[in-house]
């Protein structure tokens, strides 16, 4: 071997001995983040953006909104991170190494709640037409970060975002769940903790369901031994508790800056033996009734012949109107067995009109639809498809809640330690794998406001609880309201939902490990 080529050979020795000497390096793909909802439109461009202790969130211009959606992922990123991002305001683009945030108000594809995100090896740029958006898709930035940028504590970086662009809008305007506080009691903690569970998978939408045989939650002050006596019990025969209009009030606030409408449910002429127990003057016999802290239903009704019960009905509705700014209120009306059907009508169409009279909209279950549907009423399809068409058949929208595939209070299998199954059993990959568009073939894409998937708390009284109930499936449900069910597939969406069991991990969530999917245990980014 010659001198030269003797060199030659030194050389490439240790190149490729320094070559695969080096830690393997994970090649940037955008889109193999796993994110739910999975976004509308993902091109990847390779390479990635990392956080730094040079990094800062610019916000477009001096809007107070803005700079509160910029300190909400400023506050998000900093505990974890360790670093000390700050929020900067600028009229032009900031310097490279930061994340920007903008309004267009231009792209009409996006819609109100829809944002484009562009990463790339210098910057990150959020846009969106409204901050409703903007706020979406940080929680979109937050899921391409290593899960553990949801602890509370510092960890080791680094924290990278893959480059590339992603546009994203929703599939329906209305997605939400429903959190029954009135068979058993969630305080403001529990609630404000739920909505950020919410927020953090683009729902936009808590139904309180405030009021039940078993307890009445939220203070009406006109009224004020409704809650005095019917708020002090629940199933079981627990203390209870309730809202004041203040604490309430804080709650609606609370959703409120993370893009989430509260909707108060009041149901009846049923399901109202803590208002029956409260006010004697609403039995038809003048004489309360006893509390109640069991679980059966349809045996009590509101007696819908006297005046003063719509007296009282407009005063609840009055004051609760008052502190709701959502344009929804819900009164209910399902399982009112107790009540003829020649008084549940007349009565249900009175308490449309005063609510429409304290402008609001009425939102109600799906029995509603044996009534005069007044305009603008959304009937929540959770029992009989019959009641649903009904209601499109007579001018309404309809709010998709099947409670064979969408209630969250339904057990996952035999074995499960919470939950009911009346309805169905409802594993993961039923609550994932229906289409709100194509269940009922009467019930079209244009008839429907959207999708709820409600907590009914018969059998949980503790936010762990309620967890093990509505986690993982309340992510399906926010992925079927979101996502084009054209994108959506649950060998795909499966995948992507294991590698969020370390991201609720990171949440403190207390999760059903369902056997259908294989759980990411360890955070691999």
């Amino acid at each position: 071997m010659t001198p030269m080529k003797f060199k030659f050979f030194v050389q490439s020795a240790l190149a490729l001995s320094v070559l695969f000497s080096q830690p393997a390096c994970t090649p940037s793909d955008l889109s193999k983040e796993n994110m739910i909802p999975l976004p509308v439109s993902i091109v990847s461009a390779g390479g990635s953006f990392n956080l730094t202790d040079q990094t800062n969130i610019f916000v477009q211009g001096e809007s107070a909104e803005m700079k509160q959606i910029g300190q909400y992922l400023a506050d998000k990123l900093n505990p974890s991170t360790g670093l000390t991002i700050k929020v900067k305001t600028t009229t032009d683009t900031p310097a490279p190494g930061n994340i920007f945030l903008s309004i267009s108000g231009k792209d009409t594809e996006l819609g109100d709640e829809g944002y484009q995100l562009t990463i790339s090896d210098k910057s990150v740029h959020l846009e969106a037409n409204k901050p409703a958006g903007l706020f979406h898709g940080i929680q979109t930035i937050r899921q391409i970060l290593p899960a553990k940028v949801e602890m509370k504590t510092a960890q080791k970086g680094p924290w990278k975002l893959d480059n590339g662009v992603i546009r994203d809008f929703p599939e329906y305007g209305y997605r939400g769940s429903m959190l029954d506080v009135a068979r058993h009691f969630f305080g403001i903690d529990d609630v404000k903790n739920f909505i950020e569970q919410l927020a953090y998978y683009k729902m936009n939408v808590l139904h309180l369901h405030l009021s039940d045989d078993q307890g009445w939650r939220i203070e009406i002050k006109s009224w004020p031994n409704l809650t005095a006596h019917g708020g002090k019990t629940e199933v079981g025969g627990g203390e209870g508790g309730y809202y004041t209009q203040e604490q309430y009030k804080e709650i609606v606030k609370y959703a409120q800056d993370r893009y989430i409408t509260i909707i108060p449910e009041i149901d009846m002429p049923g399901h109202t033996n803590a208002a029956l127990a409260s006010v004697a003057m609403l039995n038809c016999d003048g004489k309360p009734k006893e509390l109640y802290t069991g679980t059966e239903v349809g045996f009590s009704t509101l007696c819908t012949s006297k005046e003063t019960t719509y007296q009282f009905i407009d005063d609840v509705i009055r004051e609760l109107a008052a502190i709701t700014p959502g344009e929804y209120l819900h009164i209910g009306g399902d399982e009112s067995h107790a009540t003829k059907i020649e008084d549940y009508i007349p009565f249900m169409n009175r308490v449309q009109d005063m609510v429409v009279a304290h402008g609001k909209k009425v939102l109600a279950w799906d029995e509603i639809a044996l009534a005069t549907v007044k305009p603008n009423t959304v009937v929540q399809y959770w029992a009989k498809a019959e009641n649903a068409i009904k209601g499109v058949a007579q001018g309404a929208k309809v709010l998709m809640s099947p409670a064979k595939n969408a209630y969250l209070d339904m057990q996952y299998d035999s074995t499960s330690t919470y939950g009911l199954h009346w309805a169905a059993y409802i594993e993961v990959d039923k609550g994932y794998n229906w289409d709100p568009a194509n269940l009922v073939p009467e019930i079209k894409k244009e008839n429907i406001v959207g999708i709820e998937a409600p907590l009914w708390s018969e059998t949980v009284g503790a936010r762990q609880e309620a967890e093990y109930l509505i986690f993982p499936r309340l992510l399906g449900y926010a992925e079927i309201g979101w996502t084009p069910a054209k994108l959506r597939s649950w060998p795909a969406y499966r995948v992507r939902l294991a590698n969020h069991g370390e991201r609720m991990k990171a949440m403190n969530i207390n999760f059903y490990p369902s056997k259908m999917v294989r759980w990411e245990t360890n955070d691999v980014k």
